[in-house]
């Protein structure tokens, strides 16, 4: 395995800047983004099979955490994250991603790959297709079991699939809590730094005596792979913030959306006809 060559480098640098554009340019967590490539670049990197899906899960939650936790701290500038509804979303989501974590390290990698383009296809669906009618805004009132209840589902769901989780965090926290959009947006991005970075424990934990890890490795995460991608995906995704506001973005998100389906499709069918 050769992680240090200088292609190798280049070539995660490339994929880091691809996916934080991407991220920008589409709002959409760069998980979703994250994880495909990887897939792909552990394979042309040297990593055995069996476990080229879970590191590429876990190396994901690992660029997740700064990533949004720099997403975090602009959305606090703006005053769109309520700190006293992060801490209960966050305590539903610690246990969520450790929980997530493991059904996922249970899996073997072809049937999580199965899931995974699943997953890609539901949420393609949803961009292609959601026209939300959302519910009367409410602030105040809520439930610390409500807030947990949010909190568990976007953290399993995160730690499961390697990926930010603000696909269901957002939606349960705009129809079931109430919350204004902007506010359950920054909220999110609150709880995914938390649930990314216990999802990321959870791998590391899981894959601690793991054979045939690359270099780098700690457990199912690849922390310099890690420590290269993040930088490139922060700075981009600040760059696709900007272009997205020049061009037509709804019809960008259902080319994205198209693109989603065909790359979830080929992940499934991998497990018929690999």
């Amino acid at each position: 395995m050769h992680l240090i060559a200088p292609h190798v480098i280049v070539l995660f640098a490339l994929l880091g800047s691809l996916a934080g554009f991407l991220a920008g340019l589409l709002g959409i967590g760069g998980g979703v983004i994250l994880v495909p490539l990887f897939l792909w670049a552990f394979k042309v990197a040297g990593y055995t099979p069996d476990v080229i899906v879970h590191a590429a899960f876990g190396t994901s939650l690992a660029v997740i955490v700064p990533t949004t936790l720099s997403s975090t701290l602009s959305h606090r500038r703006r005053g769109n994250v309520e700190w006293h509804q992060v801490y209960h979303l966050a305590l539903g989501g610690i246990a969520g991603a450790i929980i997530g974590a493991a059904l996922a390290a249970g899996l073997p990698g072809t049937w999580l790959r199965f899931l995974f383009g699943l997953m890609q296809i539901l949420v393609a669906m949803k961009l292609f297709f959601y026209h939300p009618h959302l519910p009367p805004e409410q602030q105040e009132g809520l439930s610390v079991l409500s807030l947990w209840a949010v909190g568990f589902a976007g953290g399993a769901f995160s730690a499961f699939f390697g990926v930010g989780g603000g696909v269901v965090a957002v939606p349960l926290m705009v129809i079931l809590l109430r919350l204004p959009i902007h506010r359950a947006v920054g909220n999110s991005s609150a709880l995914i730094v938390v649930s990314s970075f216990f999802g990321a424990l959870s791998y590391i934990w899981h894959g601690w005596d793991r054979a045939g890890l690359a270099p780098f490795s700690v457990g199912y995460v690849n922390l310099m792979v890690a420590m290269i991608v993040a930088p490139f995906t922060i700075f981009f995704a600040r760059l696709g913030v900007r272009v997205a506001g020049r061009l037509a973005h709804d019809r960008l998100v259902k080319v994205f959306a198209v693109l989603l389906i065909l790359v979830g499709l080929r992940m499934m069918t991998r497990l018929f006809f690999s």
